[in-house]
């Protein structure tokens, strides 16, 4: 494979995952716009609430990985080199980064729907 081709990687993960692919698509593009939504809203990044989701992320993280692990067919014993190694953390870090914002996003709305901060 001497190119890389966007469709190929859409087949493989359309494959491993089926329609789980496009509810975590629409989950992610969603959460990214209700997080700008809050932003352009407040004006503002509230520390307490980013704590509080970057420390819910770790979890997401974690999640992640286990889905990882679900629909593929090896596990984390089979990782031996960096690029298995690199693999493994780059999606422990989307998950991580993306219900960090999810859920400062969810956490944003809910404080605007209530009133309070």
């Amino acid at each position: 494979m001497k190119e890389l081709d966007a469709m190929v990687f859409l087949a493989v993960f359309q494959e491993m995952l089926g329609p789980l692919l496009w509810v975590l698509v629409l989950l992610a593009v969603g959460g990214i716009v209700a997080f700008l939504a809050v932003l352009a809203k407040e004006r503002k990044i509230v520390s307490r609430r980013l704590v509080r989701s970057e420390l819910l992320g770790l979890v997401g993280g974690a999640l992640a990985l286990v889905l990882m692990a679900r629909v593929s067919s090896s596990g984390f014993t089979d990782a031996g080199g960096p690029a298995d190694w690199f693999l493994i953390a780059l999606v422990f870090g989307l998950g991580l980064a993306g219900t960090t914002v999810l859920v400062y996003a969810l956490a944003g709305w809910k404080d605007a729907l209530s009133g309070s901060r």
